[in-house]
């Protein structure tokens, strides 16, 4: 989808569909037959995305009706940040939003800047310290960068006793970009 500020769309999720991933995409452009690229979140140059963005990007994560017909919700950014983002329900009685509204890219580290958003320290380093591909890890001074900032979010992949959050399954949410 395309769009301009203050634009707004209804997606509907198709039964069957327990989770998926929404990220903003930045300074695309495509041809007629949707081909091109865009600065972050690119999907290998498709306009329709067939796998996960080219970081940096801020994620709204979701899997519906899990355990305890729970839906599970977050903001990530171990893709890193492109966009301020709000992810909030809006139906069921569930009134528990998250944010990220902070001004990351004007504060970004300079080893971790691209193309004036912010990556993660993975995306940079690719190590198990900042990655956690084995076993537990814990956070570090970079990604207390971001958490400091966007404390609802994700800031390293081990990040989920502060930045999951529930509501009942069923309930309707709203993703709102550049807030």
């Amino acid at each position: 989808m395309g769009g301009n500020r203050g634009q707004t769309w209804s997606l509907t999720v198709a039964a069957g569909i327990v989770g998926a991933r929404i990220w903003p995409r930045t300074g695309c452009n495509f041809d007629g037959s949707g081909h091109r690229r865009c600065q972050t979140g690119d999907c290998n140059g498709l306009l329709q995305c067939q796998g996960y963005g080219t970081p940096p990007n801020t994620l709204a994560e979701y899997a519906l009706n899990q355990f305890n017909n729970l839906d599970f919700f977050d903001i990530s950014l171990v893709d890193g940040f492109n966009v301020p983002m709000v992810f909030r329900p809006n139906s069921n009685g569930c009134t528990r939003g998250i944010s990220c509204t902070a001004d990351i890219n004007g504060q970004c580290h300079a080893e971790l800047r691209a193309l004036g958003e912010c990556n993660n320290p993975c995306t940079v380093y690719k190590t198990d310290q900042y990655c956690c591909n084995f076993g537990n890890c814990g956070p570090t001074d970079l990604s207390r960068f971001f958490k400091t900032r966007c404390p609802d979010a994700y800031s390293y992949p081990k990040d989920d006793q502060t930045s999951t959050f529930t509501c009942p399954g069923g309930t309707n949410y709203d993703v709102i970009l550049c807030p």
